[in-house]
């Protein structure tokens, strides 16, 4: 067991020294691996693959088998917790999630309980306790939930939405009932947060996938501010005070300087924007995670390992950089490329001539 690469993430999470750039990927279990396939076949659906800690620790655990990963991420969904709020939630192939009964006004609101991660969500931390377990400190594990503004817009929409017609309209008619279900969101996601660091989580992450879809001023209100105080209520926590947070909002290089303000040690970044561009309007204060265009990963070899040095060479060697996707790595990525990824980060010793990047 390799000491460095144990420690390589949480040490670039807090902005130190490492002796190689730290690489996972998100959605780094799923689809494309023939392995995961043959998992996933073996349940009726992809909700009680989540609910199967056996098999959501199986699934955590099989692409750490096959390239050299430097955390591992664990295999849940972020709907989870407004499932166990008491939405009915079914995953229909070819559509993806879907909600029955999405939430379309203030007074469907009562629908709605605040779980007991020990209870109704018990099948995360049992799969949270069983990787750590099967882990034994090769890597460390991350855990996750998506923000409440994601959240919200899934449980209004009732499913993913290219305009958020429901979810943005409820916004503008009644902005206070939505706080209001965003408040709800908040405390069950300490609460669900909290227990997967006593459970063995070792960082956490925040995905506010849809937060890029807001003008600033919404996105201020309905989309960082809740994450703010998930992020201080996880602070407050002596399970979790100390934990490196990662925030991730797609589409949300417009709003670096505001996010470095959240209370995260990580702000993850698409591929929209270059990793020196952000590390100057960032300053010294957090460290970075990105940006590879995970379409890239289905390139011709010479450009992608061509692509990946470029991201690297933008961030020229300083502390503090993660090496990720944009997004999520997608069902039909050839796995030689996600090796190739691996193992061209891993080699990786700088660039010909780092003083093109300016300082931050």
């Amino acid at each position: 067991m390799s000491a460095a690469r144990a420690t390589r993430f949480l040490r670039a999470c807090r902005g130190q020294e490492v002796d190689r750039t730290p690489v996972w990927l998100m959605r780094q279990a799923g689809r494309y691996l023939p392995e995961y396939r043959a998992t996933r076949a073996q349940v009726s659906g992809f909700l009680k693959l989540c609910q199967t800690p056996e098999l959501a620790c199986e699934v955590t655990l099989q692409p750490l088998r096959r390239f050299d990963l430097d955390a591992a991420i664990l295999f849940s969904d972020i709907l989870t917790v407004p499932h166990a709020m008491g939405m009915e939630l079914d995953f229909l192939e070819g559509e993806g999630p879907v909600f029955s009964s999405p939430l379309r006004q203030a007074s469907d609101l009562q629908r709605l309980g605040q779980p007991d991660p020990e209870q109704e969500l018990r099948y995360v931390m049992d799969a949270v306790r069983l990787i750590r377990h099967e882990l034994d400190g090769r890597v460390p594990l991350i855990g996750f939930a998506g923000s409440p503004w994601t959240l919200a817009c899934y449980m209004i929409e009732g499913r993913g939405s290219r305009d958020f017609l429901h979810a943005k309209s409820w916004l503008y008619s009644d902005p206070e009932s939505l706080e209001q279900l965003l408040d709800r969101l908040v405390q069950a996601l300490v609460a669900y947060l909290r227990a997967q660091a006593t459970a063995g989580a070792q960082a956490l992450m925040l995905f506010d996938t849809w937060g890029g879809t807001l003008s600033t001023p919404a996105y201020h209100r309905f989309s960082f501010t809740p994450m703010q105080r998930v992020i201080a209520g996880l602070r407050a926590a002596p399970e979790s005070v100390d934990l490196p947070i990662i925030v991730f909002s797609k589409g949300g290089s417009n709003w670096l300087e505001l996010m470095a303000n959240s209370g995260a040690n990580v702000i993850g970044l698409d591929w929209t924007i270059e990793i020196n561009a952000a590390r100057k309007r960032l300053g010294k204060s957090v460290a970075v995670q990105g940006n590879l265009d995970p379409i890239a990963l289905y390139g011709q070899s010479a450009l992608l390992r061509a692509e990946i040095e470029r991201i690297l060479c933008a961030n020229a060697g300083r502390p503090g950089h993660i090496f990720n996707l944009g997004h999520g790595i997608t069902p039909q990525t050839p796995i030689d490329n996600v090796e190739l990824l691996v193992e061209t980060v891993h080699a990786w010793n700088g660039c010909n001539n780092d003083s093109v990047y300016e300082e931050y």
